[in-house]
């Protein structure tokens, strides 16, 4: 069943003529977007209501996880398109690798209740979960033996403060910070700050900067470890 709900989703993207495919017919509960218009979803409004690019939906329709079909040349989406679209939107922005995200749907096309389809989204979350408190784990020894190492190198009488760059973190940029540690995109932050994704884009650097990481995943990670922000 997983195998020809896969097929069928992949010839959709290509563009082939549209099929009878297998359904999920339950799915976890997962909040859509306010910005999604009725009926079905231009490709455009699906990119922007969930944050992507075009790009990013043609590349999980390649995966088979979702498919599309045609009014004239325009790509949309039908409800249940949306409705798979938002849990996967979910598991990625969770940094599940597709490949799990595959076999977590092929699984969610074969359950028979609304309760199944909860329980196995809760056991995949689990399952992330567990490895990111392996990977914090891991950062959190790597960083303590880091700042072990520039302590052992620290020249002059006054201690090493490293706290210092996280007290020069302004008001919105700690707004900034704890949207980014829920796992926010750009996009996302941008509206929920009421600016420009020009804005936020800068105000991410500037976070970046004053924490004295090399990126955005370090710089919340710092945080967390400073207890600047709880996750």
């Amino acid at each position: 069943m997983a195998d020809s709900f896969k097929q069928t989703l992949t010839q959709g993207s290509q563009g082939a003529p549209p099929r009878p495919r297998a359904k999920m017919p339950f799915l976890p509960f997962i909040a859509l977007p306010r910005e999604l218009p009725p009926g079905r979803v231009p490709i455009a409004d699906m990119a922007n209501a969930f944050g992507v690019t075009h790009r990013t939906l043609h590349f999980y329709e390649e995966k088979g996880l979702i498919s599309s079909s045609r009014i004239g040349l325009m790509r949309v989406y039908d409800a249940s398109e949306v409705m798979q679209m938002a849990v996967i939107n979910v598991c990625r922005e969770t940094g599940m690798a597709v490949a799990v995200i595959q076999e977590l749907m092929n699984e969610l096309c074969s359950v028979e209740s609304q309760h199944t389809a909860e329980a196995v989204f809760r056991s995949a979350l689990a399952a992330r979960k567990r490895e990111l408190s392996a990977e914090m784990s891991t950062l959190h020894r790597q960083l303590q033996q880091v700042a072990e190492l520039l302590d052992s190198n620290t020249e002059g009488d006054g201690p090493h403060n490293d706290n210092a760059a996280e007290q020069a973190l302004t008001d919105q940029e700690l707004r900034c910070l704890a949207l980014m540690a829920e796992g926010l995109s750009t996009q996302k932050i941008a509206r929920h700050l009421d600016l420009n994704e020009s804005e936020a884009k800068s105000i991410e650097a500037s976070i970046i900067t004053k924490l004295r990481a090399n990126n955005r995943f370090q710089a919340i990670t710092k945080a967390v470890l400073l207890g600047v922000v709880q996750v």
